[in-house]
């Protein structure tokens, strides 16, 4: 998966530089958008189909949605502490923060409402989260605990990571696993703009 991303980003730079007419690279804008209302479409209709997700959160109760709250308090707290590192802007740094790991999405938005450069930053930053997740999950889950292995997939726990938390861990974690990721993918389109222009 990971190098499927990689080689598209790289395709998508050569044709840029090299083969995409400067009218086509001039709507890019537009092309962007509307690619970005489809991706949401098409994560809603997943979510509506998975009704079990839903049935499970009315079993378990809200408790369950302590997981995504705290990885979405963890990932702002990540967020503010580069913001000092590197000398960025507090509200680039907590926006690129709340991507959870959705890489594509997260980077289309930023690109659009802050700039490309930022955007890249935002992909990249998310890309080597999932990538990272992939080696830490199974060493938590064996190392700490099942819950806590989560975390790390971010938005990612209901579909590229899944399989590794199936994987480590048992049923339960993965079904809270995946109410995580969907959370978590339904925060992303709102959270990223909304912090960028709260704290900008």
């Amino acid at each position: 998966m990971i190098y499927y991303i990689l080689s598209a980003l790289l395709l998508g730079i050569f044709s840029g530089y090299y083969i995409v007419p400067q009218n086509i690279l001039e709507n890019i804008d537009l092309i962007s958008t509307l690619a970005l209302n489809l991706l949401i479409l098409s994560v809603g209709i997943d979510l509506g189909e998975n009704k079990a997700v839903f049935e499970k959160i009315k079993e378990r109760g809200f408790k369950i949605l302590l997981i995504p709250f705290s990885v979405v308090i963890g990932s702002c707290i990540g967020g503010i502490i580069c913001s000092f590192i590197y000398r960025i802007p507090i509200n680039v740094s907590l926006s690129i923060s709340c991507g959870f790991g959705w890489y594509s999405l997260s980077a289309v938005i930023l690109s659009k409402i802050c700039s490309a450069q930022v955007g890249t930053i935002a992909f990249l930053s998310n890309v080597f989260r999932e990538m990272l997740s992939v080696i830490l999950i199974p060493i938590i889950a064996k190392r700490m605990n099942h819950i806590t292995s989560i975390a790390p997939a971010g938005a990612t726990s209901m579909d590229s990571t899944l399989p590794i938390i199936v994987k480590c861990t048992d049923e339960e974690t993965v079904v809270m696993a995946f109410i995580n990721g969907a959370v978590l993918s339904i925060l992303v389109p709102v959270l990223v703009p909304l912090v960028y222009n709260l704290f900008g």
